[in-house]
């Protein structure tokens, strides 16, 4: 029983049962402890007044004690409006209001003190205030937030009931004189608390929300994201712990005929030191005894899929049957063709399984996994299909996995009676210490060395106005035998607009460059279709391929040196990133062209000039969690975070992310099944958050 389960917040002051309804629809807030953890999202200082000969066009916010002197309505009809001539005792300054005026000229009284708060404006080349916040003076007085005001979020539907952020504010003030009369159980030990130096519990929730200066503010702050952190870290360590100490793995005992045979005579190129490194990761784990659940992060172009066939290999040499599951049928096709060409002279059995499979070849495929004579089976989401059953599956790879929901990923574990090694690959680089805790409890592995021999791409910004030299440069490629490719941004495949726009500029394009072969590949083509153009384009025969983003992934064509995105701006960092990794893949020196408008915000002018400067995938990755936000991040929740953050953020966060996972594994060194008294507190509160969270760390 948590410490305030007793109190039914619909009892505190200025909640009822309307408003119960509200918090509980649109905040989730069902709790007194809901409650206390809904913290402000921005601070405004109230602790000065401004005299209105101090106001500046520089100033968002200001806050002026005085009376009303006298008020007027101006203006006829629709146009109308209550103008208030507001004095600080020395100058006066008007307000204006253009809604609710007879409510207001009702409430608002002449010769009474207020204190007057909002964004001054300019009219006429003189300050006023529109429809600012008025309060009187005595009762501002009564309640004194002290200095930082917070601001809560709410929703239109809360707004329309008059369930404010200023509402919520007098409502988590009661919340706070509860808090200050009982204090709140504290969640880590004395001990920890003095020697990080961190705010008690009790003290960081009264600050933050209603905090006296900037300096408590951080603290309270710190003290919340750590907790937070701390937990988030404990409970992932432990279970990656209690998984490794009682999952039982299928036993890989050593390399044999296959790997021996693609490794000496069939590699197609060198391995890099990193490609080896992860390799010998793998293997160790495959041999523990334990089930392998690892992360295997590499850039575009790095050498993954190198590695997750040499891996297929090991798991073939001890007698195990292997599958590949891809995100998209593109993406399985390209693997099919990489690995059968990679593996043609092994006799190794690969087939194929996707929604195009036909009923003959699906029949085939199932009496081959069955009898353990297909060694490596590709594909998309048919691979979860119930009737696809394995004789013996030892290695389950998942390509770019973000895209696979943890209830999809958790069917292929029940495809055998001891659950296969899981490898899980991502070409979307983040930071190490954030990928160990978006990725739950699975051990990481870094492909950061690109193969040999590769020139980086070259990439530049220009404007659509430049698109005539754009063509000529175009032109100069293909006449020294390279190919190219437009990418148009079709970001919704139902958007008729971005269709229409494609199609616009493949017209232009087989205009401007009516002496080549143009083809086009988007989402709305027939797959026989889609795959007769892209081999065009493969063959050669094609110079031109203009296409939306299903070449994201899955396109491999050396010769292709020219990508030229159009709408540039219309694209996320990672996506351009990923885009870019299709071009640079022969010995020529490739380009990418980022084509936009004139008129950029701020963040798209960042995004252009960082593909400009680099082509370092992690530097690109953080760059693009930083202008987006955490929030954006693909799969976060499903792929290992058990719990939602209140306050912490695993982008900017990274220094108390690593603070947070030494101090939990440190107390797991010394103590795995936290029975030790002074961890009880510890053990105590992770059964409390169990209660609350999915365990996803044993599907992730």
């Amino acid at each position: 029983m948590g410490q305030f389960d007793n109190i039914d917040i619909k009892f505190l002051h200025g909640v009822g049962p309307n408003r119960v309804k509200l918090l509980k629809s649109e905040l989730d807030i069902q709790t007194f402890d809901d409650l206390i953890h809904f913290y402000p999202y921005k601070y405004i200082d109230r602790s000065r007044f401004y005299l209105i000969r101090e106001i500046d066009s520089d100033q968002t916010f200001v806050q002026i004690k005085g009376t009303f002197i006298d008020f007027s309505i101006e203006g006829t009809g629709k146009t109308q409006r209550l103008k208030g001539v507001f004095s600080d005792g020395y100058n006066t300054i008007d307000v204006m209001w253009f809604a609710g005026i007879k409510y207001i000229r009702e409430q608002i009284k002449t010769g009474v003190e207020y204190v007057l708060f909002g964004k001054p404006g300019v009219y006429n080349h003189m300050y006023n205030f529109s429809h600012p916040e008025l309060e009187l003076l005595s009762k501002f007085r009564q309640r004194s937030y002290s200095g930082l005001e917070p601001y809560y979020n709410t929703t239109g539907k809360m707004k329309n009931s008059r369930l404010t952020s200023k509402v919520l504010k007098d409502i988590e003030a009661g919340a706070m004189q509860i808090v200050r009369d009982y204090k709140i159980t504290e969640h880590l030990p004395q001990a920890m608390l003095e020697r990080l130096h961190l705010m008690s519990l009790t003290e960081s929730i009264l600050n933050i929300h209603f905090p006296a200066n900037i300096d408590l503010l951080n603290k309270a702050r710190q003290r919340l994201k750590f907790e937070e952190l701390f937990y988030l870290e404990l409970m992932l360590l432990r279970q990656c712990h209690q998984r490794e100490q009682g999952s039982t793995g299928l036993v890989v005992r050593s390399v044999g005929h296959y790997f021996n045979t693609f490794y000496f005579s069939h590699l197609p190129f060198p391995l890099t030191g990193a490609q080896k490194r992860v390799i010998r990761e793998i293997y160790d784990d495959m041999r523990s005894g334990r089930q392998m659940n690892r992360l295997l992060q590499g850039d575009v172009g790095s050498g993954k899929t190198l590695v997750a066939l040499i891996c297929c290999l090991i798991a073939v040499d001890n007698g195990y049957q292997t599958c590949i599951m891809a995100p998209t049928e593109v993406l399985a096709n390209q693997h099919l063709e990489s690995l059968m060409q990679m593996t043609k002279d092994l006799g190794i059995n690969i087939r194929l399984l996707t929604g195009s499979t036909t009923k003959k070849q699906r029949e085939i495929i199932h009496q081959q996994l069955t009898d353990g004579t297909l060694n490596i089976l590709i594909g998309t989401h048919a691979l979860l299909e119930d009737n696809v059953q394995f004789r013996n599956l030892g290695l389950a790879i998942i390509d770019e996995q973000h895209r696979f929901g943890v209830a999809q990923r958790a069917k292929l574990w029940t495809k055998n009676t001891l659950p296969p090694h899981v490898l899980v690959m991502t070409a979307t680089p983040i930071p190490r210490t954030l990928a160990m805790t978006v990725y739950g409890d699975l051990r990481v592995s870094v492909i950061d060395e690109m193969p040999p021999g590769r020139k980086p791409v070259k990439t530049v910004h220009r404007y659509l106005s430049q698109r005539l030299q754009i063509y000529d440069f175009l032109k100069q490629q293909i006449a020294l035998g390279r190919q190219i490719y437009f990418v148009f941004p079709l970001i919704d495949e139902n958007e008729k607009m971005d269709l229409a726009s494609l199609e616009a500029g493949y017209e232009e394009i087989k205009l401007a460059f009516h002496e080549y072969t143009v083809c086009m590949v988007h989402g709305r083509m027939t797959a026989a279709v889609k795959d007769a153009n892209m081999a065009l384009f493969a063959s050669g025969k094609a110079k031109i391929m203009v296409a939306t983003t299903v070449i994201e992934v899955g396109v491999n064509v050396p010769n292709a040196s020219v990508m030229v995105i159009e709408n540039a701006e219309r694209f996320g960092l990672s996506q351009l990133h990923q885009l870019r990794g299709r071009v640079g893949r022969g010995a020529e020196q490739s380009y990418c062209i980022l084509l936009t408008g004139v008129k950029l915000s701020k963040d798209t002018k960042k995004r252009m000039d960082i593909m400009v400067r680099t082509n370092d995938g992690f530097e690109i990755a953080d760059a693009d969690l930083q202008l987006r936000g955490p929030g954006d991040m693909e799969g976060t929740q499903q792929s290992g975070i058990p719990f939602e953050l209140k306050i912490a953020n695993l982008v900017t966060d990274q220094a108390l992310i690593e603070l947070a996972r030494h101090e939990a594994q440190q107390i797991l060194d010394d103590d795995p099944e936290l029975t030790k008294n002074e961890n009880f507190i510890f053990a105590k509160n992770l059964q409390a958050m169990k209660s609350q969270v999915h365990n996803w760390s044993e599907i992730s």
